[in-house]
């Protein structure tokens, strides 16, 4: 039965932090036991069955709030919410209300296939607290009643006393009332390395969450020990639920592509109906008859909008997803790609993205012998090098007691698969030590029977096994350096013990400090020959030592991390470290990667410096340690003060609403949680961060191949309009028909523009600094080159059609179509480079091109003599030699457009 505080209990609880009598509800880790127990109304017995029940009623399940997800139908909607679309549709309206069916069809075709391409694309984002949902353990043991049982996490409430054993996940949040050798992995959650000890007792009032040994959080992972705790936070309460409402409060930003190409279907939506009420106010003054300026007038609106430019974006994303695929990175949103080619700024974690997460021992140190040890991770392959010399360690008596003692003084366990794949089950530093002393090739197969152990705990920092051996019980400890050397007399030193003088005592603590600041992970180990006489306690046990030296534990850089951050930095592109772990681990990795910075900032500091003043620190701290999920969005927000295009990498719960918010979030593929996967745009599949930059390259290659043949397409239709108006004003008849647009619109917005978007990357792609986000696709001088590229071809156009109108109006606009057409082929040459002519580029660099040069050719071939289509768009048959003069009059276009590449290239060079 619950104790008396029930009552109370039922007054102060509740859903959303403040009771219902308006007292807020303590800081549990600040209280002792008793005090957690009798604020939830819990006793050793637990609750019982029927309160547990009524508990479940009122706060309801221990299960995360899923934010609402849009339906199918919304997602396949939403793909018309472009400006271009919607003027494409009302192009469609229009011309079926003016008799020309096939054009409204020909373009509702185009407008369709937009959409579903987008809604492929997008179905499967936005599951994210789904996945956060899937992280809570499915399983709970919780004492009711005064006995142990099993039940669904879902069901466990505030007050529940829960038991905990290795290997399981914390199902709430939970004070811890009993520990022994408990250690969590909070990794997850607060992108801490290494496992957090855990043991009862008070904690200071504003006891950081990674500082806060006394509470252990729903989702993360026992990894040794076991222990009780009463739950104190349950489902959206929870720290897990926390982020997931955080999540949910963060919008996703929109992309600087979507940006850019809603300003320019906005300004194309109001040229073209500039353009389309003009040229039918001058036809009308011109006493044009009515039906045929609304043919003008369609026939111009089709001609300024690039009807495929929204499908061939769309189809040139997908195709560059796949070619992200080969290089690891694997692609959740049609337009992170090309996000990722401007991305100034990486913030990227350190444990698992910048090292292996895999804890190495790289160095041993004994009172007469420092060794260095190769080899990085769970493999255990390696040498012990002496003066840079191989050496066996059992030739050396204290390097080889030490590596036995942390062996046998160990809970870790060491397995491969068979394939070259080895694992650690327990704890990183443990099995780091496993691993180091199976490099000597030790193991516990032969190892005396234990007699006895003190475990370790965040208060005593060290742990103590007692073995039986041949000539008596014998004490291994492993520890904190410092900690042993207060609890040693002696010190082992060319195989025996000897006094440990105060001189060698603080030229042992110098070496420690040195090793510390290196940004290693030092641990220490002593034993002792127990008197058979001798009380078996930890305070008689662990005393008297002989101390053996210390190792140093390093999480690993990955080797390809330098040279990609080095890329980076040739590319423009800032690297940001923000991690969870120590500063001194993170301003060391970071300097051994080559990632500068003024030192490191850790979470008090962010909390106290203002945001001008962070702004200022961060331009030249590069290391931020000890940080929240709300510190990480902060850093987003002030870094895109200066219009940077934020990347973020994570791997855990707590990247999650970091990841949502910036600008593209990549997740790790292999180490990564199911919630950072969900809330990602980018997942890197090898866990590489090299991976990042090779998706760079790829991101900047898919923008210049949308900004080449967006400029192109619209030089195509200006060429269009040039004809069309030029005809009006000079008085000839209608040039081109809507049908005839659209079908030029078809070939250059489809073929060719489509190859366009498949050109390989300039070879000096990442030498450049990242595009101005702001900075639209058509600057002034594309704006300029386009212009007079279009009005080219328009003149062309409507010279060949001036020469015949007034002879055969049919074939007329026969050649005139035809002859626009191969003006705009010759014209996409011009621009596969906007700064090297052909011969730098490589005239057959992008065969795709020159196939889809030559289908569209052959396709106009076909509706010119194909009695179907020439009763479709209205073609007549042309001879050879028309064809032979339509093909003299465009060569001068590419001619042209080569001369200025060549004139632009030696102008650089000599201001060079």
């Amino acid at each position: 039965m619950p104790e008396p505080g029930v009552c109370l209990f039922q007054l102060r609880i509740f859903r959303a932090g403040v009771p219902a009598g308006g007292k807020p509800l303590p800081d549990w880790y600040t209280l002792t036991p008793e005090e957690v127990r009798r604020e939830l109304g819990t006793g050793p017995a637990g609750l019982s069955a029927k309160e547990a029940a009524e508990r479940l009623q009122r706060y309801g399940e221990n299960a995360l709030r899923e934010e609402a997800r849009e339906t199918p139908l919304q997602v396949f909607l939403r793909q018309f919410k472009s400006i271009l679309i919607a003027i494409l549709v009302i192009a469609a309206a229009v011309s079926f209300l003016v008799g020309e069916p096939q054009d409204a069809v020909a373009i509702l075709i185009i407008v369709v296939l937009n959409a579903v391409l987008g809604f492929s694309q997008e179905w499967q984002a936005g599951k994210a607290i789904e996945a956060l949902k899937k992280m809570l353990v499915q399983r709970a043991v919780v004492v009711r009643d005064g006995e142990q049982s099993e039940v669904d996490a879902s069901v466990v409430v505030p007050g529940d006393l829960v038991v905990l054993e290795m290997g399981e996940r914390v199902p709430a949040d939970l004070s811890i009332l009993e520990a022994t050798s408990l250690q969590v992995d909070e990794a997850p959650l607060t992108g801490e390395s290494a496992p957090a000890d855990k043991e009862p007792g008070p904690l200071p009032p504003g006891t950081e969450l990674a500082e806060r040994s006394n509470m252990v959080f729903a989702g993360t992972t026992v990894v040794n020990g076991r222990g009780r705790g009463v739950a104190v936070a349950t489902g959206m309460e929870t720290e897990f639920g926390k982020i997931a409402g955080l999540s949910q409060l963060v919008t996703a930003e929109a992309t600087p592509l979507s940006r850019q190409m809603d300003v320019l279907g906005r300004d194309i939506g109001v040229i073209a109906v500039g353009i389309a009420v003009l040229a039918v106010a001058v036809g009308l003054l011109q006493q044009r008859e009515l039906l045929e300026m609304f043919l003008i007038g369609v026939s111009l609106a089709v001609a300024v909008i690039p009807e495929g430019l929204p499908a061939v974006v769309t189809l040139t994303l997908a195709i560059g997803i796949k070619n992200m695929m080969r290089r690891n990175c694997l692609i959740r949103r049609l337009s992170a790609s090309e996000t990722l080619g401007a991305v100034s700024v990486i913030c990227t974690d350190k444990t698992g993205t910048l090292t292996r997460n895999e804890m190495t021992v790289v160095r041993v140190r004994t009172p007469d012998a420092e060794a260095a040890v190769t080899g990085t991770g769970y493999a255990p392959e390696g040498e012990f090098l002496l003066d840079g010399r191989a050496v066996d360690p059992q030739g050396y008596p204290g390097l080889a007691r030490f590596l036995r003692t942390v062996l046998l003084c160990n809970h870790a366990t060491l397995a491969g698969d068979g394939e070259g794949e080895w694992r650690i089950f327990g704890t990183p530093t443990e099995g780091a030590l496993v691993v180091a002393a199976a490099k000597a090739g030790l193991s516990r197969e032969d190892a005396p029977e234990a007699a006895g152990e003190f475990s370790f705990n965040s208060t005593r920092k060290r742990m103590t096994i007692i073995y039986r051996e041949e000539d008596g019980d014998v004490a291994y400890v492993k520890g904190a350096p410092e900690v042993l050397l207060d609890r040693s007399s002696r010190v082992f030193l060319e195989g025996s013990a000897v006094p440990l003088t105060a001189d060698l005592r603080d030229r042992i603590r110098q070496k420690v400090a040195e090793y510390a600041s290196g940004g290693l992970r030092v641990l220490g180990a002593a034993y002792r020959p127990l008197p058979a006489d001798l009380p078996r306690t930890a305070e008689t046990v662990e005393d008297d030592l002989i101390f053996l030296g210390f190792a140093g534990i390093l999480d690993p850089p990955r080797p390809e991390a330098a040279e990609a951050i080095r890329l980076c930095r040739s590319a423009g592109i800032d690297v940001v470290m923000i991690t969870g772990d120590n500063p001194l681990t993170a301003y060391a990795v970071a300097r051994d990667l080559g990632l500068s910075s003024e030192g490191a900032l850790v979470g008090a500091d962010l909390e106290a410096l203002a945001d001008d003043e962070l702004e200022r620190r961060l331009r030249t701290t590069k290391v931020l340690s000890r940080v929240t999920a709300e510190h990480k969005l902060r850093v987003i927000d002030i870094l895109s003060r200066e219009r940077a295009v934020i990347a973020m990498t994570g791997d855990g719960v707590n990247d999650a609403p970091a990841l949502k918010k910036a600008n593209i979030g990549i997740a790790m593929g292999i180490k990564g949680t199911d919630v950072a996967k969900e809330s990602s745009d980018m997942v890197l599949v090898d866990d590489n961060f090299a991976s990042i930059v090779a998706g760079v390259e790829e991101g900047r290659r898919e923008y210049d191949n949308i900004a080449r043949f967006t400029r192109y397409l619209l030089s195509s239709n200006i060429g269009e309009i040039v004809a069309i108006v030029g005809g009006l004003l000079a008085g000839l008849p209608l040039v081109l028909i809507p049908a005839q647009i659209l079908w030029i619109n078809l070939i250059t917005d489809g073929l060719t523009a489509l190859a366009l978007g498949l050109e390989p990357a300039e070879q000096d792609v990442m030498q450049r600094r990242p595009r101005d986000p702001g900075e639209p696709i058509l600057t002034r001088t594309a704006f300029l080159v386009i212009l007079v590229l279009g009005a080219w071809l328009g003149l062309l156009t409507l010279y060949v059609f001036s020469g015949l109108y007034h002879i055969d109006l049919d074939r007329a606009r026969t050649m005139a179509f035809s002859g626009l057409i191969i003006f705009e082929l010759y014209n996409v040459l011009n621009f596969r480079s906007f700064r090297f002519p052909l011969h730098r580029i490589g005239f057959f660099s992008n065969p795709t091109l020159l196939y889809a040069i030559l289908g569209s050719l052959a396709l106009q071939v076909l509706v010119v003599y194909v009695p179907v289509f020439q009763t479709f768009l209205g073609t007549a048959p042309l001879t050879l030699a028309d064809w032979g003069l339509l093909a003299l009059l465009g060569l001068p276009v590419l001619l042209a457009g080569e001369v200025y590449k060549a004139l632009r290239v030696r102008g650089a060079v000599e201001a060079g």
